[in-house]
């Protein structure tokens, strides 16, 4: 990106432009990056070597086959979903890939699907949505993000119909 945006200065050169009028390079990574809270790195590590240790004791797979063997695939993968809204999407699907789980691709795709679409239903589920309320506070708050809970939650579900539409009618 730093490179692209250096190909943009010389572009606005040609253009009569000598000095970039921004305050901030507009594509620098790390400055964005440096206003993460160490806090917020701290939490995804925690998480994820807690699931590391629930899955080295063994503890996953108790779960996997509990959820899974009571529910099903599809539902179970549904409630994945659900539970990653809670729960940040990527430390569940680390969890689900931990569990030693023999699903079709289409179960796996779903789970994918679901994790990632259903992590977005709240902004503590997913980790774009953590970081962003590191990073703008004033703006992007747990409470301003509920008012799209609704219209992600619609998302969410003709997702999973869709997925359906593909997996069991088009391709069976």
């Amino acid at each position: 990106m730093h490179h692209w945006g250096e190909k943009e200065m010389k572009f606005l050169r040609k253009l009569g432009l000598e000095k970039d009028r921004r305050e901030v390079f507009l594509y620098d990574f790390f400055k964005k990056v440096e206003q993460v809270e160490f806090d917020t790195l701290l939490f995804f590590f925690g998480v994820l070597t807690a699931v590391g240790a629930l899955q080295y004791m063994g503890h996953l797979a108790l779960v996997g086959d509990a959820l899974y063997g009571t529910l099903g695939f599809t539902l179970a993968n549904v409630a994945i979903g659900i539970i990653s809204s809670i729960g940040d999407n990527i430390p569940i699907m680390y969890a689900v890939l931990n569990m030693d789980l023999s699903m079709g691709l289409d179960q796996w795709l779903l789970v994918t699907l679901t994790t990632g679409v259903g992590g977005s239903l709240l902004s503590i589920g997913s980790a774009a949505g953590v970081a962003v309320m590191g990073v703008n506070r004033e703006h992007y708050t747990f409470m301003s993000h509920l008012k799209w809970t609704p219209v992600i939650a619609l998302g969410y579900a003709g997702s999973i119909f869709t997925w359906w539409v593909v997996t069991k009618l088009l391709i069976n």
